[in-house]
């Protein structure tokens, strides 16, 4: 998994854990406030050694104006536009319930209230579900696999499992 800056997922992992964090497509608003909230714990990621890694499914210059919206400064990304790493990583194809339900209805409400809002243009598959992967020395150590678009990971738990 070559990244942004030229590395790898796997290189980043030896010297610390990685928070590979695979995103929904970029007009998703759940994508968006995932995007925004992260950002917002950058100083953990900082205290606790652990690397922040974004895959996304489009071109490199988009992820990255993207990301920079969001108020990530040098955001390390992964392009997978086939979503070849997302199967890798077990993560499917949404069915109908996971992207359409009662759940996502009453959290876009709650997330639009928040001032985020879907964008018309889908930027990567809009049938693909997210996740989340600790990752260190190239082993997934603890995942969090959507169940539902919708679904809100607790980032702080998550974050803090990393400490080593």
């Amino acid at each position: 998994m070559r990244t942004s800056d030229g590395s790898t997922v796997f290189d980043y992992s030896i010297n610390q854990q990685v928070f590979l964090v695979f995103l929904r497509h970029l007009g998703c608003m759940f994508c968006r406030e995932s995007v925004l909230d992260l950002s917002k714990r950058q100083h953990e990621f900082i205290e606790n050694n652990v690397k922040p890694i974004f895959v996304h499914m489009t071109d490199y210059p988009t992820a990255e104006e993207f990301l920079n919206n969001y108020n990530w400064k040098s955001p390390i990304h992964v392009s997978d536009i086939e979503c070849k790493y997302y199967a890798a990583f077990g993560l499917a194809k949404g069915r109908f319930s996971q992207l359409f339900g009662l759940k996502s209805l009453v959290r876009g409400i709650e997330t639009s209230a928040k001032g985020i809002f879907p964008t018309l243009k889908e930027i990567g598959d809009g049938y693909q579900m997210p996740g989340i992967f600790i990752v260190k020395d190239g082993k997934v150590l603890q995942s969090y696999i959507h169940n539902h678009i919708a679904d809100k990971p607790n980032y702080k738990e998550l974050i803090a499992c990393c400490k080593f």
